[in-house]
């Protein structure tokens, strides 16, 4: 807010908020802190704990400049820092379900988290099942008494269904079960998941936060009704990210509205023009209008990154193959939102429920920060190698 009380725009918010300059001299970026040891004045102190900082794996200067940043742009009562998304997933998840627990996963989610779910947490005697990511409503008839967290991650990871967030939350909260929702693809700057009666908003922010494809980091945001609980467990399991990664990312997040804007545009540019590309059956891209799940994108979301995914007409690995190593401009590696384009072939053998039926092969693509007319051009390469 302003002083005027006035709702201020994004970009001004991404670039005042997290800290006060004149808290460190008038220097405008929050002091880097290595700590580990924090000295008490006296034994009294000490054994109250009765000072802002006891320890660095608790909190920072530099942490909290940082979580008040993203306080501010989820609306939540409190946020964590942890090394990395995966960090992010697996904390609040070991903080609401116990051996017993029954928990609902949308069967699109990101693949580590599957992985997670299926090994540790089963391992705990968590009862782990997936549903239909267009399950919306009717997912109340999927929550059992032991049910203590329904996962949402929207749109789909790799295929890019979109989930009915408030119709699931509803569902769930009417049931007890807590809502947790990976939302790295949109940031909070496109959908903020606390508003939609989601509990928990979590964040890779080594993509579009960091955004320069070098840091690793993890967010994870709570609600006041769930915050204490996610702390304690984080203190608990001393999992804290490190300063320079922190600084890095606040640091990130100074220009992801106008990275994310670029992006946004870029991404949907290409996309449009893949529609008309012979090679390719269909643009899994929730923002075009040919999306199934348009509609429900629009209600919800106010704009969209620069992931989405391409289904090759016909053919199978060896063309998909064939795509990937003929792109010149595309690199072929893991995450995304950095400045640099990405593909990676895309596969669907650990779905359960959420198969779909595709033409062909699938080809996930991060549009990175490079003109468009390149990128084109470098597409056009890969669908000619396909095609012969």
């Amino acid at each position: 807010m302003a002083k005027d009380g006035s709702e201020m725009g994004i970009n001004t918010r991404l670039a005042h908020s997290g800290n006060n300059p004149h808290d460190y001299f008038g220097f405008v970026n929050p002091p880097v802190v290595h700590a580990s040891t924090v000295l008490f004045p006296n034994a009294a102190t000490m054994a109250g704990r009765s000072q802002k900082y006891t320890y660095g794996t608790r909190a920072t200067p530099t942490t909290d400049a940082l979580a008040l940043a993203i306080d501010a742009l989820e609306g939540s009562a409190g946020t964590i820092m942890v090394p990395s998304g995966l960090a992010a997933v697996t904390i609040p998840l070991l903080a609401f379900v116990s051996g017993g627990d029954h928990i609902l996963i949308v069967d699109s989610v990101y693949f580590p988290t599957r992985n997670f779910a299926d090994t540790m947490l089963k391992r705990m005697g968590v009862e782990v099942e997936y549903y239909d990511p267009r399950v919306g409503a009717g997912i109340a008839a999927l929550i059992k008494p032991n049910t203590k967290v329904v996962f949402t991650e929207s749109p789909a990871s790799n295929t890019f269904e979109m989930q009915d967030i408030p119709a699931i939350a509803k569902a769930a909260r009417a049931a007890g079960a807590v809502v947790m929702m990976d939302n790295t693809w949109a940031t909070p700057l496109y959908f903020r998941p606390l508003d939609h009666g989601v509990d928990i908003s979590i964040h890779a922010a080594t993509k579009y936060p960091a955004g320069h494809s070098d840091v690793l980091l993890g967010t994870v945001s709570a609600n006041a009704a769930c915050w204490e609980q996610l702390r304690e467990t984080f203190f608990t399991l001393g999992c804290c990210a490190g300063p320079d990664d922190v600084y890095q990312v606040l640091r990130g997040l100074r220009t992801m509205g106008v990275r994310l804007e670029h992006h946004q545009r870029s991404a949907l540019a290409v996309a449009s023009w893949l529609e008309g590309q012979a090679g390719v059956a269909q643009v899994l891209h929730p923002a075009l209008p040919s999306h199934p799940d348009h509609a429900l994108w629009k209600r919800d979301f106010s704009g969209a990154s620069g992931v989405f995914s391409i289904v090759l007409a016909g053919g199978g690995q060896a063309q998909q193959h064939a795509f990937l190593d003929a792109l010149q401009i595309f690199g072929l590696g893991y995450s995304w939102g950095g400045y640099e384009s990405l593909a990676v072939p895309v596969w669907l053998g650990d779905r359960v429920v959420a198969k779909g039926s595709y033409d062909g092969p699938l080809i996930r693509l991060q549009i990175g920060l490079e003109d468009v007319e390149d990128l084109k051009a470098d597409l056009a390469r890969g669908l000619a190698a396909a095609a012969a």
